[in-house]
């Protein structure tokens, strides 16, 4: 199954678009054209062609960039539609499937049934879809991409001598060389005498020739599904006691960390939902401020959510699912560490199932000097606590927005050496100090490489000089001056 258009007609099935229309991807440092539409091939573009030269043969093209990332997740989501045939699916490149359909085509009334019905649902899907079918993987590659149809096992030779020899699967600079040499069709190349086509163009050549013919072996590899971290439980009798829902947690729990054992995984977000016998059901929800798979733990998470349940006439299903799960590879720890580490992460997901794990937050260091941007808060469940940080000068304990000495401020230096010295006297929040030591300057410069609107308002000014006076009020304070517009502020208070 090869989908010659997947990345456009991923993009025109959401937005339909009566224009020529193209993806366009960078390649050093150079647009060019990665996907087309019918109405851009009739006008003459192809892919690799350069976006600016495409503009200039036709003015009204439509483009938007190219994402590779989405056309991979939409064409392992047509290989799991595709699963539908057979069961042994494949990826063929970036925009093809390949499928192991032997002992399946009479299911769907025969070989040509069954293509008939592959076209049909991808034209009602958007997509346009070439196939090919023979007795090797090769063999079917070449005819969807050159010639569209089903070779018999008795005449695949004869449906494949006429193809080009790009139907081999061969790269741009071999398939050139073949043609130089006459070689052009894959009838002509086998041909041909192996030996020298050997020694000149290596044995992957002969070894692609003969998988499309049926001499070597090529098998269909299948992608393994992802493992699906959910376990459910039906019940004899309905329950509706704690004690009882819990036991039967405790149980699903059981074999949903055994499983993330075996994948070394670990659950962040579960979702327990419990039916009753009236149709009725609860999910309760546990967000977990840490990677966890171990039940006991975990069940003990539950409790709270599971008292506030209401059974009605009873419970008689129970399903559990990890909804959020993050690798969690074995490791080597000690005993202490690891109960510290365990005991806070069970606090926050305690306290997160009341107010929210994203309003439970901390304080990380941030590489500045700039005191207001020395740090950042991070929600505790997202963020692991690391670092510290390191100051040659102490730091407030209070830190807050800088706000002016206002009312009277006497200094002991005036005129040029006004600021060489915090004021002896000052007024601040409607309070009046006297200054009794003080201890500086430490000037702070802006970091003039960071462009960054959130601060440079604050800092446009130029530099502070920093110091930290104790008044004879018994309040230590930090001041700076502004040597640049002469004037004294406070920004913290030490503890």
């Amino acid at each position: 199954m090869w989908f010659p258009r997947l990345a456009t007609d991923r993009v025109l099935r959401a937005c339909p678009v009566e224009a020529p229309f193209v993806l366009t991807l960078k390649q050093n440092n150079t647009d060019k054209l990665y996907c087309l539409n019918t109405c851009a091939e009739r006008a003459g573009l192809h892919r690799g062609m350069r976006f600016a030269d495409a503009r200039a043969f036709c003015p009204d093209l439509v483009s938007r960039p190219a994402r590779p990332e989405q056309d991979a997740r939409f064409q392992a989501a047509l290989r799991r539609w595709a699963t539908r045939y057979c069961p042994w699916v494949g990826r063929e490149g970036e925009d093809g499937l390949v499928l192991d359909v032997t002992g399946s085509t009479h299911l769907f009334g025969g070989e040509e049934a069954m293509l008939d019905d592959m076209r049909q649902r991808a034209e009602r899907a958007g997509l346009a879809l070439r196939l090919g079918l023979a007795g090797t993987r090769g063999a079917a590659w070449a005819l969807a991409h050159f010639e569209e149809g089903i070779a018999a096992p008795d005449e695949l030779r004869q449906a494949l001598k006429d193809l080009p020899v790009a139907a081999l699967r061969l790269d741009a600079e071999t398939d050139t060389a073949l043609q130089r040499l006459g070689l052009r069709t894959i009838g002509n190349l086998a041909a041909a005498a192996r030996a020298p086509l050997a020694r000149r163009f290596g044995q992957d050549l002969i070894t692609r020739l003969d998988r499309a013919m049926g001499d070597y072996p090529e098998t269909v590899a299948p992608e393994a599904d992802p493992p699906h971290y959910g376990v459910r439980l039906t019940l004899p009798e309905p329950v509706g006691l704690v004690s009882d829902v819990m036991a039967g947690a405790s149980r699903l729990l059981d074999a949903l960390c055994a499983r993330l054992r075996e994948n070394e995984a670990g659950a962040r977000i579960l979702c327990l939902t419990l039916r009753r016998v009236d149709q009725g059901s609860h999910q309760i929800e546990l967000r977990l401020a840490a990677a966890m798979r171990d039940p006991a733990r975990i069940l003990r998470l539950f409790e709270r959510g599971i008292s506030e349940v209401d059974a009605g006439f009873g419970i008689d299903r129970m399903r559990l699912e990890a909804i959020l799960v993050e690798p969690l590879p074995v490791e080597q720890i000690s005993i202490t560490a690891r109960a510290r580490a365990n005991g806070l992460d069970d606090l926050i997901t305690r306290i997160g199932t009341r107010i929210g794990l994203e309003n439970i937050q901390r304080f990380l260091p941030v590489d500045s000097h700039i005191p207001e941007h020395g740090f950042v808060l991070a929600p505790a469940a997202h963020s692991a606590p690391g670092g510290g940080w390191i100051s040659s000068r102490p730091r407030p304990i209070r830190l807050f927005e800088p706000e002016p000495v206002i009312g009277p401020v006497t200094s002991s230096t005036t005129g040029e050496g006004a600021g060489t010295f915090p004021p002896e006297r000052f007024s601040w929040r409607r309070m009046v100090f006297n200054t009794a030591r003080s201890t500086g300057p430490e000037r702070i410069a802006p970091e003039w490489w960071i462009d960054n609107d959130h601060w440079r308002p604050h800092w446009r000014s130029g530099v502070r000089d920093y110091w930290r006076v104790e008044t004879r009020q018994g309040r230590r304070l930090w001041l700076f001056f502004t040597p640049q517009s002469p004037r004294w502020f406070v920004q913290g208070e030490f503890a």
